[in-house]
């Protein structure tokens, strides 16, 4: 259960992350952030009512809020990072933050099995070649480094933090809701202040009916995400957490092949290889 749910987080976020990145060049980063986040927290509140959610309340939705927080930062560095970047540097390095909900699951004493450690190495591995790092000859501006490194620590944060949100089904549901409501908060409050200083909230091209026209496309990147960070929950509750966050890490590669598949992008040779070993690194995971 706990690789069926992490493999189907991995491809849920990056479906997500290919979709927001095709939106991020017509709408403002920002807009996309709080206008998919919004319709994620619509969609969660009436879930959270329908199913009784409000009955779990506690406090361990105090995590929750710190991921509602935590991810809307990550998110807007690594935008920043890779618009600073070379993307080729910039997006593996975003993918090192799985060290974070490994690193906790190691504290709580989870002690995976000699093959199971053998597919995080090659997983984790697989995974930043399949950014297609660029090894040599891009020069890399130390801000970039930074953010993208700080990104890195806020996925991976994210990840640990609403792993313990919840312990039921209803309980999760009310701690994504938490969550995106904190979500649209900080990223309203940021899309506020980028505004007061000469930031634009729509598109140049289209303004307001750019974005309605893009609302299927929001929903889809808001509901993807959240999806996510649930399956991802359940995950990590049934099974060693640093399997759980290494599966579910995996989704640069889908990112990789939805672009491949979509905008007809050619893989370059590390990128395959990466997907190869990515590939042997699950297999690893899931029977070691």
């Amino acid at each position: 259960m706990t690789a069926l749910f992490a493999l189907a987080t991995s491809l849920l976020w990056g479906l997500a992350d290919f979709g927001g990145g095709l939106l991020t060049r017509r709408v403002p980063a920002l807009t996309v952030v709080v206008v998919s986040q919004t319709i994620a927290v619509v969609v969660l509140g009436a879930i959270v009512v329908a199913t009784g959610g409000w009955s779990e309340t506690g406090p361990q939705l105090w995590y929750a809020v710190a991921a509602g927080v935590v991810g809307p930062v990550a998110m807007l560095s690594f935008y920043k990072a890779l618009a600073l970047g070379p993307m080729g540097v910039v997006s593996p390095l975003g993918s090192l933050g799985v060290i974070v909900p490994v690193s906790v699951g190691l504290l709580l004493g989870e002690r995976p099995g000699l093959l199971q450690f053998a597919g995080i190495g090659v997983a984790v591995v697989g995974v930043l070649l399949a950014g297609g790092p660029e090894l040599r000859g891009a020069p890399v501006q130390r801000q970039a480094v930074l953010l993208t490194l700080l990104a890195a620590f806020g996925f991976g944060s994210v990840m640990a933090l609403i792993a313990e949100a919840s312990t039921t089904l209803t309980g999760l549901f009310l701690a994504l809701f938490v969550q995106r409501v904190t979500n649209v908060t900080v990223g309203g409050a940021a899309l506020y202040v980028s505004v007061k200083r000469g930031g634009r909230a729509l598109p140049e091209d289209g303004g307001l009916r750019t974005v309605r026209a893009s609302l299927p496309a929001l929903a889809f990147v808001g509901l993807a995400d959240v999806a996510a960070n649930g399956t991802y929950a359940i995950a990590a509750q049934h099974g060693p957490v640093a399997v759980a966050a290494v599966l579910a890490s995996l989704y640069p590669v889908v990112t990789a092949l939805a672009a491949r598949g979509v905008l007809k992008e050619r893989l370059r040779a590390v990128q395959a290889a990466g997907a190869g070993l990515a590939l042997v690194g699950t297999v690893l995971l899931a029977t070691g």
